[in-house]
């Protein structure tokens, strides 16, 4: 299997918390940056926060910045999303994926997709 899994979604009120994680198979992973998109019913994806291979470099969606944090643990090849402060416009589903070029904040920098974990806030 190539394609990260995600989890971690789930159903909260507003004002909450998750943590998403991704998990990747090693080989393919292993040096990149990943990065977690999210697309709400009839939106286009959009980028919400990414890591490069090393953990130094962080990037966020202005939407996000402040209330989410993304992290990583390369021994176990996994991300995570810290959510807080969740608002009913957090509700998306979110995928993680594979950076391997150009922009951190466009997904055409991205390859290997996950199947997505559905995230809902309740007002």
């Amino acid at each position: 299997q190539v394609q990260p899994v995600e989890s971690g979604g789930g159903l909260v009120q507003a004002g909450g918390s998750l943590r998403l994680s991704c998990t990747a198979s090693g080989p393919i992973f292993s040096g990149y940056g990943m990065g977690w998109f999210r697309q709400a019913p009839g939106k286009e994806r959009e980028f919400v926060a990414a890591i490069s291979w090393s953990g130094g470099s962080t990037y966020y969606a202005d939407s996000v910045k402040g209330r989410f944090t993304i992290s990583r643990d390369n021994a176990k090849i996994t991300v995570y999303l810290q959510m807080n402060s969740l608002k009913p416009e957090d509700t998306a589903v979110y995928y993680c994926s594979r950076h391997f070029s150009l922009s951190y904040y466009h997904d055409s920098g991205y390859d290997y997709w996950g199947q997505g974990t559905q995230v809902t806030v309740s007002s």
